[in-house]
């Protein structure tokens, strides 16, 4: 299994890359609502319901859809813009839905202040009605002081 580099950004295709079309779409539809802050197409994207989690390094562990939700209105409603890209990952299916696991980079911008951001990334779906809903985000930044300067810019 060969990682996949071509990134998944939110406005690109999976023309020429080896990568089911659904999940692709579904990958893409994550970072299309991330990087344009659309929280109705976040709220889309994952399960809305108790049984989810999401671990990343602005927020630490929430359950449920209503802690996630406020994570990303922490995010999408804050002064700091922040843009990821999905690179260097690969995907594995399962019974039922999928694991996508590798690297986001990226930044942050707040006040002409520009940091490059590098985050390990997985997150897991799962098939409901023939659609993949995400259940579980783990993000993580290796760096320490790479990773107190993000949640500095992203109060």
């Amino acid at each position: 299994m060969n990682p996949i580099n071509s990134p998944i950004t939110g406005e690109g295709s999976s023309k020429g890359l080896e990568i089911d079309y659904k999940i692709y779409e579904t990958l893409n539809q994550f970072y299309k609502a991330f990087n344009n802050k659309n929280f109705e197409l976040m709220q889309k994207n994952w399960l809305n319901s108790e049984e989810i989690a999401m671990a990343n390094p602005l927020g630490g562990i929430k359950k449920g859809w209503k802690e996630i939700n406020s994570m990303y209105q922490r995010i999408f409603l804050g002064k700091a813009n922040v843009y990821v890209e999905f690179y260097d990952y690969l995907v594995i299916k399962m019974d039922g839905g999928f694991c996508a696991i590798g690297r986001e980079r990226g930044h942050v911008e707040q006040n002409g202040e520009k940091l490059e951001l590098v985050i390990r990334t997985s997150r897991i779906y799962k098939l409901i009605e023939n659609e993949y809903k995400q259940i579980h985000h783990h993000g993580s930044i290796e760096k320490p002081q790479l990773l107190q300067q993000y949640q500095t810019l992203v109060k």
